[in-house]
């Protein structure tokens, strides 16, 4: 059975979408079957991978239109979670978002057991992988809502820089509600320190802030700010089809170990 995880964090640009994709990633190099889940509406999972909807910026006309379907057709209830999957590599595949999922809070407001929706679909396939990591929007909705129910245990990505911490108490307090009410078993399984530049005097100290707050949940591993990992979306690939050599790389391997020996 797959162990799932969501990375959330109701802040922006902290590096949640670059987590999520190469961690993944990462754990596909090392032989694990991998699902990716995009479930913001951004999509940017998706776009990253190269699976968004496409522009020709020079003429400004559509290229493609995006995934025919999306997780915004399996919490409707249109679509089983399998037929929406698709293959990445041979270890990775992939959910991928759609914009309509901005209406979601309104869509399935009505629906009975709507915090409920994705891990009911994913309870359906978690034989079939290794690891499966949801990619949340930057709210506290009710689609981070269905991810947190759906998860063993969060993955906080945050961001080395002042006020890194403002909002991450509100996520914990939301985090032990659901545990409370939807998923008994929901653990936080880390926090990682993101964007991360040891040459700054006020990023040093914003990450022993970090670990003197959190403690033990404190990844060792830092992600050191890169421009590889900057670039690799641009390009629809993981930082591992980009540049394998660089320090992103680096980084997320080290990761991938510390999330396998945690779960070993």
């Amino acid at each position: 059975m797959a162990i799932a995880i969501s990375v959330v964090n109701q802040k922006g640009g902290v590096g949640k979408t670059t987590t999520t994709v190469n961690l993944g990633a990462a754990l596909a190099e090392k032989g694990k079957k991998v699902l990716l889940i995009d479930i913001d509406a951004q999509s940017n999972l998706s776009t990253h991978l190269g699976l968004g909807v496409k522009e020709d910026l020079a003429e400004m006309a559509e290229v493609s239109k995006g995934p025919e379907w999306t997780v915004y057709d399996v919490l409707k209830g249109t679509k089983r979670i399998q037929d929406v999957v698709l293959k990445r590599s041979a270890n990775l595949d992939v959910v991928p978002s759609s914009l309509l999922l901005s209406a979601a809070d309104l869509e399935l407001g009505g629906v009975v057991g709507r915090e409920l929706l994705l891990k009911r679909a994913i309870d359906k396939v978690r034989d079939q992988y290794d690891v499966i990591l949801i990619d949340c929007p930057p709210t506290l909705g009710l689609l981070s809502l269905n991810a947190l129910a759906a998860v063993d245990q969060v993955i906080v990505p945050v961001q080395s820089e002042y006020l890194a911490l403002h909002g991450v108490r509100q996520l914990l307090d939301t985090i032990d509600q659901v545990r409370s009410v939807y998923n008994h078993n929901l653990v936080v399984g880390g926090v990682l320190i993101c964007l991360h530049d040891s040459r700054k005097r006020l990023a040093r100290a914003v990450a022993d802030t970090i670990r003197n707050y959190f403690g033990d949940l404190v990844f060792a591993t830092v992600i050191r700010e890169n421009v590889a990992l900057a670039e690799a979306p641009a390009k629809g690939q993981t930082i591992f089809e980009y540049l394998p050599k660089s320090p992103g790389a680096e980084d997320y391997l080290a990761l991938s170990e510390e999330v396998l020996n945690v779960e070993a």
